[in-house]
């Protein structure tokens, strides 16, 4: 995998985050929603952050999909709840899988979104009771 495809798919991961906390932000109050609001304001910012980017010539990010599928039905705040968790991790796997095909610049940039994914999914896993809180390898 090449850094312009990697990066790609950061970007298509993190348009499908930000979609994802518009559905379960429905569905949560008070410090759950404060939560998910600061990441989805974080996802947002990973997202301009990647369009600013210089993309090779010839080159065009992904743009948003008008829609995502979601891996199961937000209904409730217990399943808004595990989908901020999941989004999460699959955010860490898409970022995690940048690290090996960049360098400087990028590489941090993988770096630091893998570290912030890692972190929230760690919050979300508390807040679903999942045991352990954290786990060894995020994005694995």
């Amino acid at each position: 995998m090449s850094a312009e495809v990697a990066l790609a798919a950061a970007l298509a991961g993190e348009h499908a985050a930000i979609y994802g906390y518009g559905v379960l932000g429905a569905h949560l109050t008070g410090p759950a929603l404060v939560q998910a609001r600061q990441a989805e304001a974080a996802h947002r910012n990973r997202r301009d952050a990647l369009l600013e980017m210089a993309w090779p010539a010839g080159a065009s990010p992904p743009v948003a999909e008008p829609a995502y599928a979601l891996p199961f039905p937000v209904i409730d705040p217990a399943s808004a709840l595990r989908l901020a968790l999941q989004i999460e991790e699959r955010t860490a796997a898409i970022w995690r899988a940048v690290l090996p095909v960049t360098t400087g610049g990028q590489r941090r940039t993988g770096l630091d979104a893998l570290t912030d994914a890692a972190v929230r999914a760690a919050r979300w896993r508390r807040a679903t009771g999942k045991n352990p809180g954290t786990v060894a390898l995020p994005g694995t």
